[in-house]
């Protein structure tokens, strides 16, 4: 038997503490109550939602149809409006390519979105503008969000869809989907929702019965990654004319083949009755600590991205003078976890296009920084986070 060195023996085996997490817009973690739910579906009730031959695919069903009920629910939807994806980006995705072929077929080609959309759906607005069609983003008011009467007045006879995120994912500001809906009352063009952000947060735009596609993420809402749903509304008992972007199965209508992950789904599911049935305290716990971090860094100059009275309560968007973000993240590493954007774009960092789209000057752009956090969030060390900042600027 091999004895270890004496020196090994005295090394601590116990965990070492941890930056507190604050990049809850990038992704959450797993509520337990929902760790629990997949582990069930992933170990135990493990039947294939497909099988109907036995009960191990009968019992796998029906969580999955109690989960369609439970995700509508939050967005008082009907159950089979829920198409199941791996997450917002194909949702988005299949929201906006998938209506390709019926922009071709009716002759609408015209897109209407925002410059500080996510590249979930930027990205499949230019692979559209590749194919002819005409992609037209609104910019921004300086506050950060697109205004209802710039919507209402890009619409054209021929315009397809409009698609405009609830919550932005870098700022936190929130997008005027309500009065947008209402400025499309009386045009056929399809509405498109990004809501990874809102999702389970804000209740009441969401529900919108004018809102025709809807992309949610689990994992924004402490639910487990690689699921999510599009929500896709019916208008005048019609779906939205989506055609699939695979094939093969015939799962979730045709519109998204593929065996279904129970699992997920049922974790998704009961991350959206928790989100739901818990909504108001975990606003108020959020914005309790919004509160703190603002009333710590406004005394070190902290110029707030985005109008402070229409963000979020869970996202801090702000800017030190003289104080690079990178920087900043390096010296705050080992108090806490934050970023300086969207964790899809951070392995290879450009200024930020939301906050440049919204015109403010490259210094701030280049000293941005996100925190994010949710309800399960217990410790913020605001005084620290301070503390290093004020050293920086100082230099």
């Amino acid at each position: 038997m091999t004895v270890a060195p004496a020196s090994d023996k005295t090394v601590s085996r116990a965990p070492r503490p941890r930056p507190a997490y604050l990049d809850h817009a990038a992704t959450t973690p797993v509520d337990p109550r929902v760790a629990d739910e997949v582990l069930t579906y992933m170990s135990y009730e493990f039947g294939n939602a497909g099988s109907r031959t036995h009960n191990y695919g009968q019992i796998a069903k029906k969580r999955v149809n109690r989960a369609r009920e439970e995700v509508s629910a939050v967005v008082a939807a009907t159950p089979d409006e829920v198409i199941f994806t791996s997450g917002a980006t194909e949702s988005d995705n299949l929201a906006i390519l998938g209506l390709a072929q019926h922009g071709e077929a009716t002759g609408k080609k015209h897109m209407i979105s925002t410059m500080i959309e996510h590249k979930a759906v930027l990205e499949p607005l230019e692979a559209l503008a590749s194919r002819g069609f005409d992609v037209e983003l609104l910019p921004p008011v300086e506050g950060g969000w697109v205004t209802a009467n710039a919507v209402a007045a890009a619409l054209r006879q021929d315009t397809l869809m409009v698609s405009v995120m609830a919550v932005n994912n870098e700022t936190g500001v929130i997008q005027p989907i309500e009065e947008i809906a209402s400025a499309l009352a009386g045009h056929d063009a399809l509405f498109h929702v990004d809501g990874a952000q809102a999702y389970g947060k804000l209740i009441k735009p969401l529900r919108d019965q004018r809102i025709d596609l809807l992309s949610v993420s689990g994992h924004k809402i402490s639910g487990p990654k690689g699921i999510g749903a599009l929500i896709t509304r019916r208008r005048d008992y019609k779906r939205p004319p989506l055609t699939p972007l695979m094939y093969g199965g015939g799962q979730e209508r045709g519109i998204r083949p593929g065996t279904l992950p129970v699992a997920l789904i049922a974790g998704l599911g009961t991350a959206a009755t928790l989100a739901l049935e818990e909504n108001q305290q975990r606003m108020d716990a959020v914005a309790a600590i919004k509160e703190a971090l603002v009333a710590a860094l406004l005394p070190l100059g902290a110029d707030l991205n985005g109008d402070p009275n229409r963000t979020i309560a869970s996202t801090l968007n702000f800017s030190i003078p003289g104080v690079d973000s990178e920087a900043a993240i390096v010296a705050l590493k080992d108090v806490v976890a934050i970023s300086n954007g969207s964790a899809c774009t951070s392995q290879s960092y450009n200024p930020s296009h939301v906050l440049a789209a919204a015109g403010l000057p490259e210094e701030r752009i280049a000293g941005a920084l996100r925190l994010s956090w949710g309800y399960s969030t217990s410790y913020v060390p605001v005084e620290a986070i301070a503390q290093r900042l004020r050293a920086l600027s100082n230099h």
